[in-house]
């Protein structure tokens, strides 16, 4: 059996996962990121204790893995395994491959690569998740921003300057509400759980009636299930947060698909926990507004399958 290392470089967490040619998660171990309170050197070494621990439950010998990867937010140069830019850990410039080569003492810095965390969790969806077997896929996923992945060959495409697929920062609505880019109106900011939370706070504070309130009693409670489970309780308010919220979220996935036409687009995050009552509405707006209405075939629109695996395999697979 063939074996790759797939690390999730998280702002909370670094999750280390042995996986097999299958794609399956053999060993699985974690530790937290100690964001702001470590160097990243420091992280790097528990990448390597990680790496190590994770051969022994499996029962095998580090030199018997064929590849490591790691998936790490930011703008990476996967050819050189260098972090071009992350600020949110002050990188620039950072050798990633080459420091936890060190860490390894000596396991070759040519069997390590690197990806940018989005584009890692596209790649695992497209070797064993939902768009498993797409030549083509696409995915956004839903969290604090809006991330993306675009698989194109079956690979990764991340542009010339490693900067692609930045599909949260795409405008939907013109000098609409500001965004941490620079520019108004991004497509996370109105598709993100943040956003959905921001929707939610807003209606509820008009509506002081509203089942929303008996869900989450304060509002810093709110989070991006407190909308959701009080539409199905049948609560007005509620509804027109949902409502809204996939109206924002149909318009940038029709936009996405227009542009790339993949065979599989699937979504990730933990808004999907929602299953059909976010897929249903969401579908029937999207194949309304997509432009291919008559072509043969139609890009199939999925949840993500992998949850938090997905990085991990997919950083296995580069």
């Amino acid at each position: 059996m063939k074996y790759s290392i797939g690390i999730d470089f998280g702002g909370t967490n670094i999750a280390v996962g042995l996986v097999d040619e299958n794609y399956t998660v053999a060993a699985k171990s974690s530790l937290p990121t100690g964001k702001g309170q470590r160097t990243t050197d420091e992280m790097v070494l528990d990448m390597a204790v990680l790496c190590r621990k994770v051969c022994d439950l499996a029962g095998i010998d580090l030199a018997e893995v064929a590849s490591i990867g790691i998936a790490t937010p930011g703008t990476v140069n996967s050819a050189k395994g260098i972090v071009i830019d992350y600020p949110g850990m002050g990188l620039s410039n950072y050798p990633m491959s080459a420091k936890l080569s060190d860490a390894l003492n000596g396991y070759d810095s040519q069997k390590i690569r690197i990806a940018n965390d989005a584009n890692a969790a596209a790649l695992g969806e497209a070797m064993a998740g939902a768009a498993k077997g797409a030549d083509t896929a696409l995915m956004i996923t839903l969290g604090t921003g809006v991330g993306g992945g675009i698989i194109l060959g079956g690979k990764i495409y991340d542009g010339f300057n490693f900067s692609a697929a930045e599909l949260g920062h795409t405008v939907i609505v013109k000098d609409g509400h500001p965004c941490a880019c620079g520019r108004k109106g991004c497509f996370e900011q109105y598709a993100s759980a943040t956003a959905l939370i921001r929707m939610t706070k807003e209606e509820m504070q008009r509506s002081p009636d509203s089942a929303m309130w008996q869900y989450s009693p304060d509002l810093a409670q709110v989070n991006g299930k407190t909308a959701f489970e009080s539409a199905k309780l049948g609560d007005e308010a509620a509804k027109r947060v949902v409502e809204l919220y996939i109206g924002y979220l149909a318009c940038g996935v029709a936009n996405m698909m227009n542009i790339f036409q993949p065979e599989i687009l699937c979504i990730g995050g933990g808004i999907c926990g929602q299953g059909d009552n976010l897929l249903k509405p969401l579908s029937e707006i999207v194949f309304k507004e997509q432009y291919a209405k008559t072509a043969p075939r139609k890009t199939k629109l999925v949840i993500a399958t992998l949850g938090n695996d997905a990085g991990i395999v997919g950083a296995a697979a580069l």
